[in-house]
């Protein structure tokens, strides 16, 4: 299972945006406090929409108790300091737990949380001079290689609401 954790997160809109994103891989979202807005926030609940019902949500009040209660878990930490590419992991197991931790929009993730993990910090890349990409679409990146790699397991690989040959009605 693909599980999301943010590390900080200060923004409502892109967390919102997250859950969907959660919501619709199958994936667990882990917030670690502070955060910067309120669950019950307006921008939150209007980006994340109707999926946050159904999209399981954990708060830590710190980093230590998110430690402390995933014991053993192998995290990925996005940062732009990473020295492998995102894509160089093998996250292929849909059996398996895998955590990807992102930092605050601001300020990414402590530097004393990356140093004591330098061997699973992940970077995307982007040309030189560019330093963050939008939190959601990181989140999105990441998650949806997670999902290449496990084959989309559990994943509808056709449009389900209108059915699979709806494009074709239109031909008749």
């Amino acid at each position: 299972m693909i599980n999301i954790v943010l590390y900080h997160p200060e923004i409502a809109a892109n967390c919102g945006n997250i859950v969907r994103t959660c919501q619709a891989i199958n994936a667990e979202l882990h917030l670690i406090k502070p955060l910067g807005f309120s669950l019950d926030e307006k921008s939150f609940l209007r980006a994340g929409m109707d999926y946050i019902l159904d999209c399981p949500i954990h708060v830590y009040e710190n980093v230590e108790e998110f430690y402390q209660k995933n014991p053993g878990a192998e995290i990925y930490y996005i940062t732009r300091y990473g020295q492998k590419v995102f894509t160089s992991v093998d996250v292929s197991s849909p059996v398996k737990d895998y955590f990807f931790m992102f930092g605050a929009e601001s300020t990414g993730i402590d530097y004393e949380i990356l140093r004591d993990h330098l061997d699973h910090c992940l970077r995307i890349p982007m040309k030189a001079n560019a330093r963050s990409l939008n939190l959601s679409n990181c989140v999105a990146i990441v998650s949806y290689e997670a999902m290449r790699q496990q084959n989309y397991f559990d994943l509808s690989t056709y449009e389900t609401f209108k059915g699979q040959d709806f494009l074709n009605e239109f031909d008749k």
